[in-house]
């Protein structure tokens, strides 16, 4: 089964997408900021990341440039889920190492299909 670690401060938006998640055959984990991102990759590296752009402690764009660092940091498939929603927002995820961009909100439908596009499905 493959493993997704989603991110986002906001605990309704990490259930829901967890729920679309599981349903697409997902193990997931959750984390509230870009700090407990790192800590749970550090233990065990996801398949895919679903990562959004603002949040405390360690926003979204710091932990994909940390996790790209990392070893095995360059495997799993990372779609922002955010906001932020301009074009400078996009080049600088994708040339930080995303693979795909989604804005919020979204549903089942765009994640399966974004997770189709990396690969992950």
């Amino acid at each position: 089964m493959k493993t997704c670690l989603v991110v986002d401060d906001s605990r309704v938006v990490r259930k829901v997408a967890r729920k679309i998640l599981e349903e697409l055959g997902f193990s997931c984990a959750e984390a509230e900021d870009g700090k407990q991102a790192m800590e749970q990759c550090a233990k065990a590296m996801p398949d895919g990341i679903l990562l959004d752009w603002n949040m405390p402690v360690m926003t979204g764009i710091e932990f994909l440039r940390r996790l790209r660092k990392m070893t095995g940091g360059q495997e799993p498939k990372v779609v922002f889920c955010t906001t932020e929603n301009d074009l400078a927002h996009i080049q600088e995820a994708l040339t930080a190492g995303a693979n795909e961009y989604i804005m919020k909100p979204f549903d089942s439908e765009i994640i399966q299909t974004k997770f189709e596009q990396v690969g992950l499905l």
